[in-house]
């Protein structure tokens, strides 16, 4: 291809920056259709950010002939049925994430792909954020030694933030749009980095339950896992406390020191040795998705790799299967 012109299905909040913008900021890309189910919705987006098309239905967007390359933002109920509409129509997919509602899911679209011989990409955007990419450089050149052990924590209340008192829950925490609760909306995004980082999770096990009764998905987690290199990790993972105990903080524990970081909430990574402290500031960019999306044109255009395929993507949902499930 020598432009990738999208076509975007779903117009929410996570296209309004992070997302929708950068299709037309990257070299030889452009956002030329939106679809929504809401048609003023959709109306609405392509009329602010300068979109020269519009549908409220997916297989309009899916077979006009100036689009040959789709962007699916939904939630993870339908990423299955469109991603599958969108290869078979000879489209490449890039889909958010999680990739879909379980690793059977995952492992469907990816058949469809090797099928079709049409690429699948996921949104897993950290892989080509600088201060990620640091983090797994300072991993790589090993500044704290041999990497013994990670821990993963994420702690705070997104039920009393994003929908207030008396209201209904969100999508995120209804298991049958979203796959589980906010440990599969953030976690995936934490299972798919440490990957990158270290390879494969060769197994994971976990306790998943509802503490709250807020809604029907799981509110708490706690997991332990083992990647194939030896490293051992741990994890939690709890929505229900108050404000005052958000946490979000994760560790790289090596022979020689320690770094510690952010997955989600600030941009500072702290490398303690025996030499002393070093601190890294790597704000994120305007548009995160931005980089990412730049390596899937440049494979579409046969000049480059994107890190984040369906099969890597698939991998973060088999993981999180094996912790619900256990």
């Amino acid at each position: 291809m020598e432009h990738i012109n999208w076509g975007m299905i779903g117009c929410g909040n996570v296209t309004e920056k992070k997302s929708g913008p950068a299709f037309s900021k990257v070299p030889h890309s452009s956002l030329v259709a939106v679809m929504g189910r809401d048609a003023q919705k959709a109306a609405d987006y392509a009329q602010r950010h300068g979109v020269p098309k519009w549908y409220n239905d997916v297989d309009e967007l899916i077979n006009d002939p100036d689009v040959n390359a789709i962007y699916i933002a939904t939630p993870p109920n339908v990423h299955l049925e469109y991603a599958a509409k969108a290869m078979k129509a000879g489209k490449a997919v890039y889909v958010e994430k999680p990739m879909a509602l379980s690793a059977d899911e995952c492992e469907q679209m990816n058949q469809i792909s090797r099928e079709t011989g049409v690429p699948l990409f996921v949104a897993y955007y950290r892989r080509q954020l600088p201060y990620f990419l640091k983090l797994k450089e300072l991993v790589d050149q090993k500044a704290i030694g041999d990497i013994r052990l990670v821990k993963v924590q994420i702690h705070y209340n997104p039920y009393s933030e994003e929908i207030g008192d008396g209201a209904q829950p969100r999508w995120r925490v209804d298991p049958a749009i979203s796959g589980g609760g906010h440990f599969h909306d953030l976690a995936s995004h934490q299972f798919d980095l440490l990957e990158y980082i270290f390879g494969p999770i060769a197994s994971g096990k976990g306790i998943s339950r509802n503490q709250a009764g807020l809604y029907q998905a799981d509110d708490i987690v706690v997991a332990s896992f083992e990647f194939e290199s030896g490293v051992l990790g741990t994890g939690s993972w709890c929505y229900t406390l108050n404000p005052e105990q958000r946490l979000d903080e994760s560790e790289f524990i090596g022979s020689k020191g320690k770094i510690t970081f952010s997955f989600f909430e600030r941009f500072t990574i702290r490398v303690e040795t025996a030499e002393g402290t070093e601190t890294f500031e790597i704000p994120y960019p305007e548009h995160v998705q931005q980089p990412l999306i730049e390596t899937i044109v440049q494979q579409l255009r046969g000049e480059g790799t994107c890190p984040s395929t369906g099969e890597t993507g698939a991998r973060a949902n088999l993981l999180m299967d094996q912790i619900v499930q256990s």
